[in-house]
C-alpha cells in the first residue's frame, strides 16, 4: 500500500499555550497553524483563549483580538471584513472558507485554523498565491473585442446579462481552488476551478468577441481536463458558487466546436 508522508520539517509540532484571560466568563479555545520561515523550526500549532464578551462574532474578530491582545505575531491577511475582498480565506474546522463570514458559534471548539492546503506558506496563515495570481491573468479576464468601441457603453440583454449570474460573484479567494485534489497534484498545469469559473464568465458574455481564442488557450489535456468533477469547489465555496457546473459548460463548448 502507497503511504505519504509530509517532510520531516513540515510536520506541525504541539506549540505553545497562551494563558486563559483571568477574568473572562464565557472563552473559546483557538488552535493555530505557525510557521515563520525566518527559523529553522517546524511549523507548529498554537493555542489560544478568546474572551468572547470582549470580541466580535465572527472568526476574524477573534484573530484580530488575538493578535491585538495576546500575541501581535500572529501573521494573516484581511482587508474588507464583508465578504467581498477574499483576502482572508483559509482552512477553519477542516474546510476552506472566509473567516470574515464564519461565525464562531458556527465552529464546534476547539476552533482549528491552518492556511490555505496546497500552497506554499508564507507565514502563519498567508498562503503564496503567486502561481495562482499568474493563472488567473493568463485568461485575459477583460473585454476583447473587434469591433468599434460604442459611444457609450457595450449593450447587452437582461438575458444575457442574467448568463453571467454565478460568475461574476467569484472573488477570488482561492477557497475552491485550493480544496481541489486535481489542483493539489497538478497545480502548474491545471487552471484549477477558480480560474476556469472566471474564464467561463467571459467565454458566455455576449459582450466579448474572442471566444475562439479563448477556446483556443484552454484547448489542452491540463489546463481544463484535469477536472474529474470531485465538487470540492462548489462544496467550499463561501460564495455559494458551482465551479465544476462552469467547468462542464466550458467542456460542452469545446465539444460543440469539435462538431460544428
Amino acid at each position: 500500500m502507497v503511504q505519504f508522508f509530509l517532510p520531516k520539517n513540515s510536520r506541525p509540532t504541539k506549540g505553545k499555550m497562551w494563558p486563559r484571560p483571568s477574568t473572562a466568563k464565557r472563552v473559546t479555545e483557538f488552535r493555530i497553524y505557525r510557521y515563520n520561515p525566518d527559523d529553522d523550526a517546524n511549523p507548529r500549532i498554537d493555542t489560544y483563549f478568546v474572551d468572547r464578551d470582549d470580541c466580535g462574532p465572527m472568526i476574524l474578530d477573534a484573530l484580530i483580538w488575538i493578535k491585538s491582545k495576546i500575541d501581535s505575531t500572529l501573521t494573516f491577511r484581511r482587508s474588507c471584513r464583508e465578504g467581498v475582498c477574499g483576502s482572508c480565506a483559509m482552512n477553519i474546522d477542516g474546510l476552506n472558507t472566509l473567516a470574515c463570514t464564519k461565525g464562531i458559534d458556527d465552529v464546534k471548539a476547539p476552533v482549528v485554523i491552518y492556511p490555505l492546503p496546497h500552497e506554499e506558506v508564507v507565514k502563519d496563515l498567508v498562503p503564496d498565491l503567486t502561481l495562482f495570481y499568474a493563472q488567473h491573468a493568463s485568461i485575459e479576464p477583460w473585454l476583447k473585442t473587434t469591433t468599434p468601441a460604442p459611444e457609450k457603453e457595450w449593450l447587452q440583454s437582461p438575458e444575457d446579462r442574467a448568463k453571467l449570474d454565478g460568475l461574476y460573484e467569484c472573488i477570488l479567494c482561492a477557497s475552491c481552488s485550493t480544496s481541489c485534489p486535481s489542483y493539489w497534484w497538478n497545480g502548474d498545469r491545471y487552471l484549477g476551478p477558480a480560474i476556469l469559473l472566471q474564464a467561463y464568465r467571459w467565454l458566455i458574455d455576449s459582450r466579448d468577441e474572442a471566444k475562439g481564442e479563448r477556446l483556443d488557450n484552454l484547448e489542452d489535456p491540463f489546463r481544463l481536463y484535469r477536472c474529474h468533477t470531485i465538487m470540492n469547489c462548489a462544496k467550499t465555496c463561501p460564495k455559494d458558487l458551482n465551479p465544476a457546473k462552469a467547468i462542464s459548460h466550458i467542456k460542452a463548448m469545446m465539444v460543440d466546436r469539435r462538431l460544428g
